[in-house]
């Protein structure tokens, strides 16, 4: 539920605010998603589909 209280309080942000928040913890705006794969357990091949 915090996540979402977060996310309603963000919402009602301008824009200038959001940018300054994302640069105060990622100032260089690096993909985090590029982290994803070394988190993530690797795919359970029994649920392919086809």
């Amino acid at each position: 539920m915090a996540a979402i209280a977060r996310e309603k309080q963000l919402k009602g942000w301008l824009r200038r605010k959001k940018i300054a928040l994302v640069e105060s913890v990622n100032p260089g705006w690096r993909d985090l998603s590029l982290d994803w794969a070394d988190v993530l357990p690797p795919p359970d091949p029994s649920l392919r589909s086809g």
